[in-house]
């Protein structure tokens, strides 16, 4: 009878004697990625200082593209509030996850095709369905048959407008006018164009909401109350769909 001992294979189910050591599975990782920073800052003149500024860099940019961008303001067509040489800070998402631009809403938008081939920022005053006139017998502009209190931000000493215009803006679109009505070129001076002055809403870059240059101008910007009370836009075929009279 075959008497001899033969050693048992070890139960794998069982864990070892003893403490395992883990020691060698997470020390490469931590190692690889710690060697891989000074490698970058090696490589990189000005090391971990540069470093640290190229990643700021990338995430100024990736704001920029995604969320808000500074604009600087190029004329005096929205004065008083906004100052040639002014840098406001764009909201390009202020749209895209709810409504539209509402009247009073100062925006920026791609004006090629319509006003000319460059960014411009206006103020929002009719938006699709609004019928908007002037001007009524004190020269106020009327939206929706109410009449519209511009003097909190108009240029002083500005009218609302010297030119005459009776249109209804059509939907998906938006009726737009500068603060400083006498140096503006708006949706008035394209009435007999094709589009009627009127700007799409898919050509908004995004909605101004502050002055953040230089420090001494910065300040955040309201939506003005004069236009809370004007109605709701109502569907009139008497109204005319795009155009200009006198």
């Amino acid at each position: 009878m075959d008497t001899e001992a033969r050693p048992t294979e070890r139960d794998r189910s069982f864990p070892p004697d003893g403490p395992e050591d883990t020691s060698e599975r997470t020390g490469p990782e931590g190692r690889s990625r710690s060697a891989l920073v000074s490698r970058i800052t090696e490589w990189l003149p000005g090391g971990r200082i540069s470093l640290t500024l190229l990643l700021c860099l990338l995430f100024l940019a990736a704001v920029s593209t995604f969320a808000a961008r500074p604009f600087e303001i190029p004329s005096g067509s929205m004065e008083r509030g906004l100052r040639v040489g002014d840098r406001v800070l764009v909201n390009k998402l202020a749209y895209r996850l709810g409504a539209g631009p509402l009247r009073g809403d100062v925006i920026v938008f791609d004006g090629s095709g319509y006003f000319g081939e460059a960014d411009y920022i206006k103020r929002v005053v009719g938006v699709g369905g609004d019928h908007v006139v002037c001007c009524d017998g004190e020269g106020r502009i009327r939206v929706n048959g109410r009449s519209v209190d511009e003097s909190g931000f108009l240029y002083p000493g500005d009218s609302p407008s010297t030119v005459p215009f009776d249109v209804v803006v059509p939907g998906g679109r938006l009726f737009v006018l500068g603060d400083h009505r006498s140096r503006s070129s708006d949706s008035r001076d394209h009435l007999g164009s094709p589009g009627g002055g009127m700007i799409p809403v898919d050509v908004v870059v995004g909605r101004a909401d502050g002055i953040v240059w230089p420090p001494g101008h910065a300040t955040r910007l309201h939506r003005p109350g004069a236009y809370a009370r004007v109605p709701a836009p109502e569907a009139d075929a008497a109204h005319p769909a795009v155009g200009a009279h006198g």
